[in-house]
């Protein structure tokens, strides 16, 4: 190797090979970045971040970290695992467009068109999107906690095992959602519509469902303790093995509801076959 000198001795044990290293022309100025870079994350100050280049083509795994992306339209592309973090893609068109594995937390997505996107797997932590549309779009296993989604609309959406951790849904659209195994533990769901919704083994915990319709919803198996339900409305909701305990259900509607072996406000079991009330 270029820039290595090496010296032989003899010794009463064998043969004792001294390498001495007298340049280090054959590493490279590239080389010494990357060896810098590993010290750097190895010491705890964390990774190096790699630069944007907002004037890249849209293509997979593209990396637009903090690019101004407003009303552009990339409708119908493959943005599958793109980086789009901090960025600001308000009114942007990605309707129609795959969005699987991407990273788009703490962006800005307020009136911006995902709809019918295949977004499974999407990182939208943090998110401020009041008013944007995520239409009959896939968002399997999507993580949307702490997301602002305010007059947000997700009708027909697939949605299972989403993550509304916290999030605020107020007065959004879900009606005809699939949310089977969600996620909306503590979310602001106040006057939001989920009519015909599938909530099957949901967890609405502690969520603020004030005013909240779940009009025919598939709420059976699902956890609704320590919720805000004051005048929410349950008509013909199939509630089957729902929890409900300690939650506040003032002036809540459950006409029609199916209550079967749900768990009620008190710890009581209602029995099977109650339906309107809890007998």
């Amino acid at each position: 190797m270029r820039g290595i000198n090496w010296s032989f001795e003899r010794s009463s044990s064998g043969i004792l090979v001294n390498l001495v290293i007298k340049s280090m022309n054959y590493l490279t100025k590239r080389a010494f970045q990357a060896i810098a870079a590993a010290l750097i994350i190895g010491s705890g100050t964390g990774p190096v971040p790699v630069q944007a280049a907002c004037s890249d083509e849209p293509a997979p795994k593209v990396n637009w970290i903090g690019c101004d992306k407003r009303g552009v339209d990339l409708s119908g592309l493959d943005l599958s695992g793109a980086i789009l973090t901090r960025a600001d893609l308000r009114e942007a068109n990605f309707s129609n467009s795959r969005l699987s594995h991407a990273d788009l937390n703490f962006s800005k997505i307020a009136k911006a068109n995902f709809d019918g996107a295949r977004m499974i797997s999407v990182r939208l932590v943090a998110v401020d999107g009041e008013g944007a549309s995520f239409n009959k779009t896939i968002l399997d296993d999507a993580s949307l906690s702490r997301a602002k989604l305010k007059s947000a609309s997700f009708t027909g959406a697939r949605m299972r095992r989403v993550n509304f951790y916290e999030a605020d849904l107020s007065r959004a659209n879900l009606t005809d959602a699939n949310l089977e195994g969600a996620r909306l533990e503590r979310a602001k769901i106040i006057e939001s519509n989920f009519s015909n919704t599938n909530l099957k083994s949901a967890s609405l915990s502690e969520a603020d469902a004030e005013l909240a319709s779940f009009k025919g919803a598939t709420m059976d198996h699902a956890v609704l303790d320590k919720a805000h339900l004051r005048e929410a409305n349950f008509t013909g909701a199939d509630m089957t093995k729902a929890s409900l305990r300690n939650a506040t259900i003032d002036d809540a509607v459950f006409e029609e509801a199916v209550l079967s072996d749900a768990t009620w406000v008190q710890y009581k079991r209602c029995r099977s076959g109650s339906v309107g009330q809890c007998k």
